[in-house]
């Protein structure tokens, strides 16, 4: 499957985001999908995951209550609304997808597939 992440830009802190990742193929029933972030200089960390049924959701403690993962079984996508963004969330984003396991890892070592990034830039 391929992935195609989208939606990063520049807001404000507080402000909001929603990241799209749209998929090649169908991935509901099919893989667990998670988006992972990466700063400068630091290394890829989870951010939020849902199971491929779409039932189960899991996210970082540090974007708990702000963020919100969903998909969009007819268009292939899954979403990452992000609300109450602060400079801390800024980042390279990455969806990926897990082909094996039907809930959501928090191990980037363990999604198969990934998308190419998309920036993510919180002003303060």
């Amino acid at each position: 499957v391929q992935l195609q992440a989208s939606g990063g830009g520049l807001v404000q802190a507080g402000g909001s985001l929603r990241l799209s990742c749209a998929a090649s193929e169908r991935t509901s029933n099919r893989y667990a999908m998670g988006w992972f972030r990466q700063a400068p200089r630091k290394e890829r960390e989870f951010v939020a995951g849902i199971s491929a049924g779409g039932v189960t959701t899991v996210y970082a403690d540090s974007v708990k209550g702000r963020f919100t993962i969903s998909r969009d079984n007819a268009k292939n996508t899954v979403l990452l609304q992000m609300r109450s963004l602060k400079s801390e969330d800024t980042a390279v984003y990455y969806c990926a997808a897990d082909r094996f396991r039907g809930i959501a890892t928090k191990t980037p070592d363990l999604y198969d597939y990934w998308g190419q990034g998309t920036l993510v830039t919180v002003s303060s």
